[in-house]
């Protein structure tokens, strides 16, 4: 019997120095999620290592078997990379916070344009004179048609690559969502290089028209006259029009197009962290560059009858160019408009307007 009770105290004992330590021991990360075993192993060997790890943009960040940035050759180091920490946290980040805030963007603001359009209304339509000027030429039409049939083929693609496995899976089910995510992505991968060169073209074909001037502040604190309907002066790009050509053609097709290419080749020696990083810049990005892009299509079509007839013929109607460019029209006159076409009116798609019979006047 006392031997039974000694060897009871025994095995309590062995349990409670077994038990007691694992309670109280820690690893140094302590918000490291506990569904993640393998990356607290990793943060307790890294913070008993007595050996500095190399900087996260180094190719040779990590350990082999628990890495946290390393890319290397496929088929060679590649496959001894079993674990890649950092992937975890771009995870949660890119289907958490980035995708609520990116879909709530990408809803929001089609919303606030529909309701804006309901109560303030469009510009009002500008009566026709039948007389037409040559606002773009060819060249410059083809330019940017280019370019914004590229931008809707990356926009779409994104939507679906972004937020497909949500919204389309659940209805397609996964054979069919798998052949429009695969479509959806070598297009995107294609069409990307191609939205780069038609971006960089774009930029040259109308670069000279938007620098800023000084009516342009006039147009900025009169807010173009889109809610009081006035028809604010300006020359041949106004000051939202170039605000859009330096923030979203522009800035945002820059950060798109480095994103982009960072992401599409990954034959530079880009390591993990770098990769992560651009694709959280891509996302955003993204996510303002088609919501700017909502709102130019708006003030191009409905927003601003007759806008849309500049660059699907090239030309307006002289009154249409009076009431929305009034500067630029000035300037044509004088045959003294800066980088427009040569021949300050050039006939157009429209007959011009013969004069009627005269029509008697007052009795006497």
């Amino acid at each position: 019997m006392r031997a039974n009770l000694m060897l009871l105290r025994a095995m309590l004992l062995l349990v409670a120095a077994l038990t007691l330590p694992a309670s109280w021991a820690g690893v140094p990360n302590e918000r490291a999620e506990p569904a993640y075993a393998e990356e607290q192993t990793m943060l307790q060997i890294e913070g008993d290592s007595r050996v500095p790890e190399p900087g996260m943009a180094q190719a040779s960040s990590g350990r082999v078997h628990m890495d946290r940035h390393f890319l290397g050759q496929y088929g060679a180091t590649e496959a001894n990379v079993i674990v890649q920490r950092g992937g975890n946290t771009w995870r949660h980040l890119r289907n958490g916070p980035l995708a609520t805030i990116a879909g709530i963007i990408l809803l929001v603001v089609p919303l606030l344009i529909f309701v804006f359009y309901k109560t303030v209304g469009p510009m009002p339509e500008a009566p026709r004179s039948g007389r037409t000027v040559q606002r773009f030429t060819r060249w410059e039409r083809q330019v940017h048609w280019a370019t914004a049939f590229s931008f809707i083929a990356l926009a779409i693609t994104g939507i679906i690559i972004m937020f497909g496995k949500k919204i389309m899976l659940p209805w397609m089910g996964h054979t069919l969502f798998s052949w429009v995510a695969i479509v959806s992505k070598y297009l995107h991968n294609f069409v990307g290089p191609l939205f780069i060169l038609c971006s960089i073209l774009m930029f040259f074909a109308f670069v000279h028209r938007n620098f800023f001037r000084r009516e342009d502040w006039q147009w900025v604190k009169q807010g173009g006259g889109m809610v009081s309907h006035k028809h604010v002066p300006a020359g041949f790009f106004n000051a939202g029009e170039k605000a859009w050509f330096w923030l979203g053609v522009t800035l945002l097709g820059l950060l798109m197009s480095i994103t982009g290419l960072v992401l599409d080749f990954v034959t530079f020696g880009q390591t993990r962290w770098v990769l992560q990083v651009a694709n959280y810049l891509h996302i955003g990005g993204a996510a303002l560059y088609i919501a700017a892009a909502m709102g130019h299509i708006y003030i191009g079509t409905l927003g601003t009858p007759g806008a849309y007839e500049a660059m699907r013929h090239g030309t307006v109607d002289e009154e249409w160019a009076r009431m929305h460019h009034g500067i630029w029209h000035e300037q044509l006159k004088s045959g003294n408009a800066p980088g427009n076409a040569p021949g300050p009116y050039t006939p157009g798609d429209e007959p011009p307007v013969r004069p009627g019979p005269a029509r008697p006047g007052p009795a006497h």
